[in-house]
This record gives C-alpha cells, sequence and structure tokens, in this order.
C-alpha cells in the first residue's frame, strides 16, 4: 500500500464516520418536534428528553471532529500560514501535531475509555424521574478520540509528504471550498462573470 493510498483509507474511514454521525441531526429534530408536539398539544412533557438531546448533540459533534480534519475544516490563524510555502506549512504543522495535538487526543482517548468503564461498571444513569443510562454516551468519548488521533497520525505523515516533495498530496474530495463558493455566488446578481470565476479559481488554492 503507498502513501497516497494510505491517507485516502484513513480519510474514507474519517468521512465515513462524519456522514454517518450527521444522521442525528435527523434523530434530534424528530425528538425535539415530538417533544414540542407533546408538551404543548398533549400537555404530556418527557422528562429524559433534555439529557438524551444533549447526549445526541454531543455524540454528534464528537463524530464530526474527524472528518473535519479529513477535509482540513478546522479554523487556523490564516494571516501568516496562508503565505507561507507549502513545506513551510508543513513543518508549522508538523511540530503542532507533534507537540500539543497527539498528546492531547491520546490523552483524552484513555480518559474517555477510563470514563466509561467506570461509568458501566456502575450503571450510570442521568438524574431524572426517568433515567436514561449514560454509559453509551461516554463510550463515543474514546471511540470519537481514536477516529481523531488515527486521522490526526495521518495529516502527520501528509506533512512528512509534503516536507520531503514541496507540495500537499491531493485529499478526498467532498464539500470542497469552490464548491462552496460557486454555489454561494451562483445566483448572485451583484458579481459579474469574471469577479465569480475569479473568487472560484482562488478559492481552489486555499488551504485552511
Amino acid at each position: 500500500m503507498n502513501v497516497q493510498r494510505l491517507l485516502h483509507t484513513a480519510d474514507r474511514i474519517s468521512t465515513w464516520v462524519g456522514k454517518a454521525g450527521a444522521w442525528l441531526i435527523v434523530a434530534l429534530m424528530l425528538l425535539v418536534c415530538a417533544e414540542v408536539f407533546k408538551r404543548y398539544a398533549l400537555n404530556a412533557p418527557t422528562a429524559w428528553i433534555y439529557d438524551a438531546n444533549n447526549m445526541l448533540y454531543g455524540t454528534l459533534f464528537m463524530l464530526g471532529g474527524a472528518y473535519t480534519l479529513a477535509h482540513d475544516g478546522h479554523v487556523r490563524g490564516d494571516f501568516f500560514y496562508g503565505s507561507m510555502k507549502p513545506r513551510t506549512q508543513a513543518m508549522l504543522d508538523f511540530v503542532l501535531y507533534l507537540l500539543f495535538f497527539t498528546p492531547g487526543i491520546a490523552a483524552l482517548t484513555w480518559a474517555g475509555w477510563t470514563y466509561f468503564q467506570d461509568s458501566l461498571a456502575m450503571n450510570e444513569q442521568t438524574f431524572n424521574a426517568d433515567p436514561i443510562p449514560l454509559y453509551p454516551f461516554k463510550f463515543v468519548i474514546p471511540v470519537a478520540g481514536g477516529i481523531v488521533l488515527m486521522q490526526g497520525l495521518a495529516e502527520m505523515l501528509r506533512c512528512l509528504v509534503c516536507i520531503r516533495t514541496g507540495v500537499w498530496t491531493p485529499r478526498l474530495k467532498d464539500a470542497q471550498e469552490s464548491d462552496v463558493v460557486a454555489q454561494q455566488l451562483a445566483s448572485s446578481e451583484f458579481v459579474d462573470e469574471e469577479a465569480r470565476q475569479l473568487a472560484i479559481e482562488k478559492s481552489k488554492g486555499m488551504r485552511g
């Protein structure tokens, strides 16, 4: 397996997890709509709904981390970074991944696994009239942490390739910046065609 295939394998796993987790938005919406109907139409509010909403949202948030990292979507201070050459960007990224990202995410994953084990051992539940178990939600912490850590190691490998070659390796195509820019400008009445095409071309070279 060559390096590019290895990187794309990690990207595919992170992308699949992120897109699968995105369906929790639908579950969250249905849950909230059902609770609003029960509360105001039937006058029968549900005691556990608030905790369930928090768990669904937290799970969605955590499962989206690796997806965002795989598609270089996390926010960074771009004032100096954007003007750097790719090799310099890769060196800076690698050092930051090594010193801050890897220890932090590894600690999160380890602590999350400990929290899950303790929660499972005591059959931890929420504190309300209709308690629901907490350990399935806490299990998401080490799972999400492990996936983010895997993607982070892939990003470090991507940095090493860029340091050696001087160019960034291509990422899997999903919703790229140029796609978003094109969609936003497609129906604009205040941007002429030349400016529209220029904005799209500039967006293709963006990173971060």
